[in-house]
Order: structure tokens, then sequence, then C-alpha cells
């Protein structure tokens, strides 16, 4: 079998060439920290590498926007932004293995600060795509208020490569908190969904609100000024109990590492209401977990078994949620999507208007769209 031509372009230009040159199936990567992640790509003639366009393309500190290329690693464009105070305050846990601002957003990841800040989704206010056909569709753009085209850069959050290949963006902007803590609360799964019900209905808005199972521990991230987070987090030690302590260490990077998962791990990602959660997760045989009990996120890791993948997704879909199978051992054949989800008719006809040779993404959201390209 002829391996795929890779293609590597710089500019947007060089993008839309690579697109119209190309013939036949069309793969898209960039950092490639996420390749194991939903369905695995079918038989491709060649593969658009997006790490070549890097860079910032307009930063307006004024307005709290920047334009960025969309092969640039976020850890990159976050570093730049540091220097003016500003962050895209977004935490997924591999963003530190450098995953790119157009991947992160291909792939729908996020982090325990999508409490408060929403994935990238919310913060992306305008994109440049390369169609199939070589198209170059604008959307969006630096003014946070215009919201002309806003659905087009949204649509392609979650698209994994499938739909159109993401050149550009630009993102809304936060001020980088002056200080940050974490607490954290021993306890169960179910004890840590009663602490975090008291702590959303209360006042000390926290940060991020997530429960890990190792070593099985509510934490709770408040972020703010230098001069307010002490009476703040007195406050929530003393609406968490006794037990609750801040932690010296920092415990996100642990945590960033059980989203992530390891070489031999079969990791599931879970989106269900807050509320369901715990029960759902109950349900599965997990040997890990991290859980947003705030947003109803949860990443765990299963056997490697595609019968316990299966019988995952179909609990999930049950609780009216969607999961997605993210990494997993090489040569482990298990469904990387569950039962099809109500509105599989529109994201076919989706498929069809942005795609209608089905050259992008081949096998990525296999079975519920073609495997290959008509």
């Amino acid at each position: 079998m002829t391996a795929p031509t890779l293609l590597r372009p710089t500019d947007l230009r060089e993008v839309r060439d690579a697109v119209l040159d190309s013939a036949g199936p069309l793969g898209i990567t960039g950092a490639g920290t996420a390749v194991g992640w939903a369905g695995s790509l079918g038989s491709v003639a060649a593969v658009l590498d997006t790490s070549g366009l890097t860079g910032v393309i307009a930063h307006n500190p004024g307005d709290m926007t920047v334009s960025v290329r969309a092969g640039t690693p976020l850890r990159d464009l976050d570093a730049e932004l540091a220097e003016h105070g500003q962050h895209v305050a977004f935490d997924a846990g591999r963003v530190v293995d450098g995953a790119t601002v157009g991947g992160l957003i291909a792939t729908a990841d996020a982090g325990p600060g999508a409490l408060v800040h929403g994935s990238l989704r919310d913060l992306v206010i305008g994109a440049t795509l390369v169609l199939a056909d070589g198209t170059v569709a604008r959307t969006g753009g630096h003014v946070i208020k215009n919201v002309a085209g806003y659905d087009l850069a949204k649509l392609v959050h979650g698209s994994y490569g499938a739909l159109a290949v993401i050149a550009e963006v630009v993102l809304r902007l936060h001020p980088l908190p002056h200080a940050t803590a974490t607490l954290a609360l021993p306890g169960s799964l179910d004890e840590a969904a009663e602490h975090a019900a008291r702590v959303l209905a209360g006042a000390t808005e926290p940060a991020a609100l997530e429960w890990v199972s190792d070593p099985g521990a509510l934490l709770v991230r408040l972020e703010g000024t230098r001069a307010a987070l002490p009476a703040r987090v007195e406050r929530l030690a003393a609406l968490l109990g006794p037990a609750a302590a801040v932690t010296e260490s920092d415990p996100w990077d642990d945590h960033a590492r059980l989203t992530r998962g390891t070489i031999d791990d079969t990791v599931l990602r879970i989106g269900v209401r807050p509320s369901r959660l715990p029960g759902v997760l109950s349900a599965l045989p997990t040997r890990t977990i991290t859980a947003g009990l705030g947003t109803g996120v949860a990443t765990v890791t299963l056997p490697a078994d595609p019968a316990a993948v299966r019988a995952a997704h179909e609990t999930v879909h049950a609780a009216g949620g969607t999961s997605v199978l993210r990494d997993r051992p090489v040569g482990l054949d298990a469904p990387a999507w569950g039962p099809p989800p109500s509105a599989l008719a529109v994201l076919r006809s989706v498929k069809q208007a942005f795609d209608p040779t089905g050259r992008l993404g081949p096998g990525r959201f296999a079975p519920w769209l073609e495997r290959n390209p008509s």
C-alpha cells in the first residue's frame, strides 16, 4: 500500500492550493496529540499537516481578541499573550503536549475551566476555513458582539477534520487571574456531588469543580485578585467543612494526566446532564475518572475490551448523553461512537453540504457517516 502524500502548507494560500492540487480522500492532522481520538482515519491519498500554519496574525489587546493561524500550539500563544496580561481561558489537558488551536477546536476538547468560560466553541468569534473543493470561507470577525457568520465557526467545533480545514481562528481573550487557589476535599463521587451542589448554589464562584478518582477528592479552584482571594478561600473552606484544605502543590497537573490516559488505556469522554453524571459513572467499569460536577463532562478509562466500550456508550446514550472514544491500545477494535444521535440526519446533511464527495476525514464518524467517499 502506498503511503499517503504529506502536505505541509505554511499559509492560507498554500492550504487552498494543497486541497485543490490533491485528489481523493484527504486526512487532516496537527500536532498529533489526538491522533487516536474518534473513529480511525480510513485510507487517504494525502494528509494535510497544519503544524506549519503558525503565528499570531493580529492581536487587539483593547478588544481582547487575537487572530491566529490554526497550527499554532496554544501553549505558545498563551506565552505570547501573557506579556499583555491576557490568555485564552482554556485548560484542556493536552495543551502542555503542544496541541494546536485548530486541533483543539476540531476535537471539541475542553478542561476544568469550561465551568466558567466554556469550551473553545464559546471562545471562537471568527474563523477562516478551506472546504473540500478549495473554497475559502470566512466567518465572524474581531468584534465580540458581531454575530455575522458566528455559527459556521462553531460548526467545525468537534468536526474532527471531516467538514473543512481550519486555517485561521479569531479568539476571545480574558485577563490572566492575579491569584489562584485550589481546595481539595477527600471523599467519594456521591459525597462530592452533594458538596458540589452546595458550592454551585452559593456565592463562592468556583473557576473549576472536578472530582478525581485518584486519590478520590473534590477539587475546587478559585481565581481572583490577591486582595480578595483569601476571604473567598475562607468562605469556601467553611462551606466544605474541616476536611477541606488548600493544596500545597498544583493538583491540576495530575488531573490533566488522568484525562490523557496512557498508551495502554481505553479512554472515553462523556457528556451528560450534570445531575445524571454520578449515576452514569457508577454504572461503568471505570479504572480512573475525572468528573466535571458542574459541566457534566467526564473522562474515564475502561478495560481494553470492545464489549465494555460498547456497553459504556449505550449507558451514556440511555441517560441522554454523548460519548466518544479517545485513546485506545494499538489494535483494539472498539466502537468510537455510541448509538446514533437523534440529530444524525442533520449531521449527514451538513456533511453533504460541506463535503459532498466525502473527501475529508473518512472514517472519523464511522459508522454514522460513510467510511469511504463516494
